[in-house]
């Protein structure tokens, strides 16, 4: 196998036809959008020019949560608007979208009240639905009792509500709606440009390229959809089209460390700054961050001061044997948040904007561009922009078809009885923190019915590939089949989270590692190897 031949198929069926809609962007909003109109009937394709998710949408917080903090600017709509995005998300997809507490941390002379703040908490609770569970409030001793690691020494009092997060990581839970919209006959592929468009009669015309080949495309379409993220205004210069909407963008960096605390909640402080700052569970580590920094454009790396930042904060708020440090950091985070504003000279007061979405339509040319936008509020656009192209005159041959969420509980018993029967959890290691047959159905849904039936063929695909890295071989032989993995960076990164929670130089000497590279791009997998490697060598970081 070279590169995905399910790639290669969808670049031929790119130019074959004339769609209905076509996508530029495979982040979260493209993603939802692509789910949403082929789960509906529509014809779509979808375009990303590096690979999906590969920039705001794999740099979060991997939280799904309803915006508690924006009840301080008096934003209730859209806090309620948010909370009911949540409890949809949380409903519609049990095992990726789960409950967690957060456990906060209010400091003497803070501008409200810690008990004030509980309050807050109760309200949001309530426009919640009381679909989690209550808030509570606590004292500076109770807080230190619960949870020997934060540092008490300033603080007034403190509470814990609860929120959501993604159980795997952001990028995966992106690519799943690329997934669905697959399944429901989008053609979609990645490394492909959107490098012109120009609009003759009825049709867009785009002039793609093929990053990997260098070869040119030229797709038609009906409808043409920017959701280029923090590159949207980018596009539509590019396109001719005009906006009411424009971004500003706001930079916020993570740091990854060992796992700081074993009890599996979110802790939440107010940073030096002022904003929230979080130490969120991600598996065996700890995901610190975030930060704020108001930035000119989206290409964004991280600073000796981002890093200093959220080194200092940490310390300074947590009771540690020993100050973290440089050394300590097993992986960064870093993307920019696209923050909607009238303002074309980019003079928005960029600290009251909130992370609200608009898709801005231009009737005439059936053009849509999608500004802003969150993960919780993914559902919400998918829907959106289905009623919005059905506005500009495309037929929805299934308007009331439900184009997101987990197969049904059903399917769900029988996969879990099948894996019973197959004492599946015994052939794995047994110290992993979840049943493997947990982990199969939440990435894989209905697909994970095939790695039964490969495991049954072979009991070592059941096996782990890569140490630490919770992934085994089977799963590496369904990526490479319907997944679209073109650089190794692509698995390693954002169809999993290996890079983010197992250190560089553990990665690149797992003897798994070549043989998957194997599966993944066969008689290409030495070159990729090779690239991965060269791409990602770094000197280690010396202590400060």
């Amino acid at each position: 196998m070279a590169i995905s031949s399910l790639r290669s198929s969808n670049l031929e069926k790119l130019t074959e036809q004339v769609y209905d809609v076509l996508i530029v962007g495979g982040g979260i909003n493209g993603a939802v959008a692509a789910a949403a109109l082929a789960g509906r009937g529509v014809k779509v394709a979808l375009i990303e020019r590096q690979d999906f998710a590969s920039g705001v949408s794999s740099n979060s917080s991997n939280l799904a949560w309803g915006g508690i903090k924006y009840l301080e600017s008096h934003e209730y709509l859209l806090v309620n608007k948010l909370c009911k995005s949540r409890n949809e998300l949380m409903r519609a997809y049990p095992s990726t979208v789960k409950e967690i507490r957060f456990f906060t941390t209010i400091q003497r002379g803070f501008r409200f009240p810690s008990f004030f703040v509980y309050l807050g908490a109760l309200l949001y609770w309530v426009m919640g639905r009381c679909k989690t569970r209550p808030p509570r409030y606590f004292s500076a001793r109770q807080l230190e009792h619960l949870e020997p690691v934060v540092n008490t020494s300033g603080a007034a009092g403190g509470l814990e509500y609860s929120d959501c997060y993604l159980y795997d990581n952001d990028a995966r839970f992106v690519f799943n709606f690329v997934r669905t919209a697959l399944n429901y006959g989008c053609i979609a592929a990645n490394y492909v440009e959107s490098c012109a468009n120009r609009r003759v009669g009825d049709l867009w015309y785009t002039s793609a390229r093929d990053a990997v080949s260098g070869r040119d495309l030229q797709i038609r379409s009906r409808v043409l959809i920017n959701a280029c993220g923090p590159y949207a205004d980018a596009h539509n210069k590019q396109s001719g089209e005009a906006t009411r909407h424009h971004h500003l963008y706001s930079k916020g960096i993570h740091l990854i460390v060992d796992r700081i605390t074993d009890n599996k909640r979110v802790l939440t402080f107010f940073a030096s700054d002022g904003r929230l700052f979080f130490l969120i569970p991600m598996g065996p580590k700890t995901c610190i961050g975030t930060t704020d920094t108001q930035v000119a454009n989206p290409d964004v790396g991280v600073t000796d001061e981002d890093r200093q930042f959220v080194l200092d904060n940490v310390n300074a708020l947590l009771d540690l044997e020993a100050p973290l440090t440089i050394a300590d950091v097993i992986a960064e985070r870093v993307g920019v948040r696209p923050l909607v504003t009238e303002d074309v000279h980019g003079e928005a007061d960029w600290v009251q904007l909130s992370r609200k979405h608009v898709v801005e339509q231009s009737g005439h040319y059936r053009h849509l561009t999608i500004f802003g936008g969150k993960l919780t509020d993914c559902l919400n656009v998918g829907d959106e922009v289905v009623d919005k192209v059905r506005d500009m005159g495309v037929v929805i041959p299934y308007p009331n078809n439900c184009w997101y969420g987990e197969p049904s509980a059903s399917q769900r018993h029988e996969f879990m009885l099948q894996a019973k029967l197959m004492n599946l959890d015994k052939l794995t290691d047994p110290t992993s923190s979840e049943p493997l047959s947990e982990r199969f159905w939440r990435r894989y849904g209905t697909s994970a019915f095939g790695l039964l039936e490969r495991i049954r063929e072979d009991e070592s695909c059941a096996q782990l590939l890569l140490a630490d890295a919770e992934y085994t071989r089977c799963e590496i032989e369904l990526a490479a089949r319907r997944e679209m993995i073109v650089t190794l960076e692509d698995f390693m990164r954002r169809r999993s989270k290996i890079e983010q929670v197992v250190r560089w130089r553990d990665i690149e000497r797992a003897p798994g590692l070549a043989e998957a590279c194997d599966i993944l791009f066969g008689d290409q997998a030495q070159m990729r190897l090779r690239e991965y490697l060269q791409r990602n060598a770094e000197p280690e970081p010396s202590p400060a």
